[in-house]
């Protein structure tokens, strides 16, 4: 009996060493990051490429339907449609999650949007019409939603714990540098002015950072969550040894494997036999999904509605409605994007210190205070107060950077389970994507008829953001993914708020006796005595 033992462990040994990933530990938690950083740089460089394209002559000459003057004044809303109908690619790309994410998994999602993204940026480099431009952007939207709905799901999956908050809000900062970088370009190609290739190079050029994002992710493992939540149980624990460059055996990689395993044993139990986790998205009891999933689409809603894309997608036209010059507008446009990403650093040395709740407050009361500025010097609009006003824009990216930037990519990914994270975060995306879509899309009309009035409606709704916070949104800092889920249903069991219970410190962690029993499963010690009986 002995030797049979012996030999069935040997097999099983070299199984999970057949599907070890080639990189391990640090090298390959620096791979994934630099992979998902990719996706968030593209990201980033797309939204802010538009910007100083938008006033650029030969952008103007190939699409007149985007000149605001006064013979034109109906063109406001052409413009801001140009630029907002990229939103609705990315809602299509994100909802197109809700059936396609499971299924392929997450790297397979990953290459999926970085070629559409690729075959976008084809048609929109080589657009000569308004409606080209038009359907061109939908289809790259298409493709970026559907990675912006799996680049942080998948990073967060294979992150630990201690160090998930500081890797995804890298991420986050890498919006920023693609940004920074998309308005250093667009000034370099502005003085190309006898050619298209002034505009056509700047969208051009996104088409790197998908070639590098799609290459990368093929060498990299699939998410141990994923491959657990199919079955693939080897694999997820020969993944979760290499992240942390231990042995299978490790009692850290043991207690890890088996959080995740048991929490998609507790998530398959919950509900009703056979239903789909789209449809568990809108359910409560224990696992409290539909609450959970909701966070993440309010949290995404939120960072929207800050107002951050007046200055992201407008950064020059902005400058230049304080009355500085078409050259000095883009020189201060690409100085705030630099400084932006300079910001959006300190949240990455903050978030697993402080927390994510804390953060968000902060930036919030920030935000609304600069923007009651903004219009208090709007309404004065002397020279003086034009300088201020600009000043004033740099101000609130940095409240941004440091409280919301990275945090609505964190926080939907950390606050859900597992077998609902794929069709929630797909949720969570599309609410980023519609708020997006309507932000950007008023925001040219909006300052054509009420000018300054239209930092007033910012300034509220992100005094409206504080008290949601601070009384519906729960610490995730600390824990792991599985954690959440003990949370949710200690504080289902309690009859107590999940915040309360997100600040305390003796809630179980994932995988120990406690955690199983209050999430309602055998421990794997019951398993094993069972089995020995």
């Amino acid at each position: 009996m002995k030797e049979v033992s012996d030999a069935t462990d040997s097999e099983y040994e070299a199984q999970i060493r057949s599907a070890e990933p080639t990189l391990r530990g640090r090298k390959l938690t620096a791979a994934i990051a630099f992979v998902a950083g990719t996706g968030f740089t593209l990201f980033g460089y797309d939204q802010g490429v538009m910007s100083a394209l938008l006033t650029a002559k030969q952008f103007e000459k190939v699409f007149p339907q985007v000149v605001v003057d006064n013979s034109h004044p109906d063109h406001a809303t052409l413009q801001s449609f140009i630029v907002a109908i990229y939103e609705i690619g990315c809602l299509i790309g994100a909802f197109s999650n809700l059936w396609i994410g499971d299924r392929l998994g997450r790297r397979k999602t990953i290459v999926l949007g970085g070629i559409i993204m690729i075959i976008g940026a084809i048609l929109q480099t080589t657009s000569f019409s308004y409606a080209q431009l038009v359907v061109a952007r939908i289809v790259t939207g298409l493709g970026n939603g559907l990675n912006t709905s799996t680049v942080p799901s998948y990073h967060a999956e294979c992150s630990p714990a201690a160090k998930r908050g500081s890797f995804i809000m890298i991420e986050g900062s890498l919006i920023t540098f693609g940004i920074m970088i998309s308005y250093w370009i667009d000034f370099a190609f502005f003085w190309i002015s006898g050619s298209s290739a002034q505009w056509r190079v700047p969208i051009a050029l996104q088409i790197v950072l998908a070639i590098i994002m799609v290459i990368g992710v093929l060498f990299l493992p699939e998410s141990p969550r994923w491959l657990a939540k199919q079955s693939r149980d080897i694999e997820a624990l020969a993944v979760i040894s290499a992240l942390e460059d231990k042995p299978y055996t490790d009692v850290s990689v043991q207690q890890t494997y088996h959080g995740i395993r048991e929490a998609v044993l507790a998530e398959s139990h919950s509900g009703p036999s056979g239903m789909s986790p789209l449809r568990e998205v809108f359910t409560g009891g224990p696992t409290q999904n539909f609450r959970r999933a909701f966070l993440g689409v309010v949290n995404q809603c939120f960072q929207q509605i800050t107002g951050i894309n007046l200055i992201t997608y407008y950064a020059t036209l902005l400058f230049e409605r304080l009355g500085i010059d078409d050259v000095k507008s883009r020189i201060i446009a690409a100085a705030n994007g630099t400084e932006y990403f300079l910001a959006s650093l300190i949240a990455i040395a903050l978030i697993d210190r402080v927390g994510r709740r804390k953060l968000m407050l902060f930036g919030a009361v920030g935000q609304c205070i600069t923007m009651v500025l903004l219009a208090v010097l709007g309404s004065i609009d002397t020279s003086g107060t034009q300088v201020a006003s600009a000043v004033l824009l740099f101000v609130f990216n940095s409240f941004f950077a440091v409280g919301w930037l990275g945090m609505t990519w964190l926080y939907p990914a950390e606050i859900v389970g597992l077998r609902i994270r794929a069709p929630a975060n797909a949720f969570s995306t599309a609410s980023n994507w519609i708020f997006n879509f309507v932000v950007v899309m008023v925001t040219g009309p909006a300052f054509n008829n009420i000018s300054w009035g239209t930092y007033i409606v910012f300034a509220a709704l992100n005094a409206f953001i504080i008290p949601v916070v601070y009384f519906c949104f729960p610490e995730t800092a600390g824990r792991s993914l599985e954690d959440m889920d003990v949370v949710f249903a200690l504080a289902y069991h309690e009859g107590v708020s999940p915040v309360a219970v997100s600040l305390r410190k003796d809630v179980p962690p994932a995988g120990s006796p406690e955690a199983d029993a209050i999430l309602g499963v055998r421990s794997r010690e019951s398993e094993d005595g069972a089995k020995e009986k």
